[in-house]
This record gives C-alpha cells, sequence and structure tokens, in this order.
C-alpha cells in the first residue's frame, strides 16, 4: 500500500498494466490534473503513441521515454493547460518510472503524459532537454510494471518516433478514493 501522501492509479495497456504511485502532497497540480482525466475515464481507449530512445534521438539531450494521450490526442483541449511544477520546487526526478506532463511551453501541459524509462536529468529543471531550460512536471513513478513500460519503448514506430501502431490503454483507474487535495 502507498504512503498517505501517494496516490495509486493503475493503468492496463493492451501490452500488460503499469502502477503509478502519485505524489499528490509534492506536485499536487499535476498529480490533481492526472487524476481528473483519470477518473472521468479521458484515457480509456487512448493510447501510447510515441517513442523516444536516447540511442536514436538526435536532440543534442537525448532521452528515453514513451508518452501518451487521450483519444482526443495529445493535445487535449477538453480542459485548461496548467501551471508547470518544476522539479527544482517539488523536488521529483526523471529517473526510471517516473511519470511526467508532456508540454510546449510553461504552464501548457493538459492531459498527455510520458514515462521515464531510464534516469534522464535533462528533463529535470535546468536540464537541457527543453530550450527554456524549465524541465517537465515529474508527479509521480511507477511501483509496478517497469518492465512493461519498456517493452512499449521497443515496439516499432516510424521516423516520427511514433507507434505503428499505438498500444492502447484500456483502462486508467485510481485505487481508492477521490485525494481530499484534489476536490471531490
Amino acid at each position: 500500500m502507498p504512503s498517505p501522501a501517494l496516490v495509486q492509479v493503475v493503468i492496463t495497456t493492451d501490452v500488460g498494466r503499469m502502477v503509478v504511485d502519485l505524489d499528490v502532497e509534492r506536485a499536487p497540480v499535476s498529480a490533481c490534473n492526472f487524476i481528473g482525466y483519470v477518473t472521468t475515464g479521458d484515457y480509456d481507449g487512448g493510447s501510447f503513441f510515441r517513442t523516444v530512445v536516447a540511442a536514436t534521438n538526435d536532440n543534442p539531450n537525448p532521452i528515453d521515454v514513451i508518452q501518451a494521450a487521450t483519444p482526443r490526442g495529445s493535445d487535449d483541449a477538453s480542459r485548461p493547460s496548467i501551471p508547470l511544477e518544476r522539479t527544482r520546487e517539488t523536488g521529483l526526478r526523471h529517473v526510471a518510472g517516473t511519470i511526467s506532463l508532456a508540454r510546449n511551453g510553461p504552464d501548457t501541459a493538459t492531459s498527455s503524459f510520458f514515462i521515464v524509462t531510464r534516469d534522464t536529468p535533462s528533463l529535470d529543471f535546468g536540464g537541457g532537454r527543453n530550450p527554456d531550460g524549465q524541465g517537465f512536471a515529474a508527479f509521480g513513478r511507477l511501483s509496478e510494471g517497469l518492465d512493461v513500460a519498456r517493452a512499449i519503448q521497443t515496439m516499432p514506430a516510424d521516423g516520427e518516433e511514433q507507434l505503428t501502431p499505438p498500444v492502447v490503454i484500456r483502462s486508467a483507474r485510481l485505487v481508492g478514493d477521490l485525494p481530499a487535495r484534489c476536490g471531490s
């Protein structure tokens, strides 16, 4: 069972199951945003659509991640974007198994998230992956299923890092009650 500050979500895919421990205390905006999409079933029927492998990534700061979205896509406009919770403030780091929000610029994250498959400090505040140096909003970590995430990462992809075919998210479910911090 996770500590009281952690809340679990089970993500079931066509490849297997992952359990994510969300850190609602240290990253409440990002974690509650994700939980909001989970509790309304918005990830059901979505997919892991992108794989980035450091060995083949041409960015000067290569990363190892898989990225997911709702059925509406990675820039889901069904809800407003949220403020960026920088790792400088949360103390969370992009180590293997970390879940984080994708973004185009500061304060642009919505529903799309990624899971880090290998330690990737360039995704943290001050890291070089994003030109603005602000990093990405880590908000939890896999407690189960890193092998599933790594299996998804090695699946066939096109030259644009798009999985062919995408891996379907059958469901994403909150374990237990909605945290009080996330509202009712």
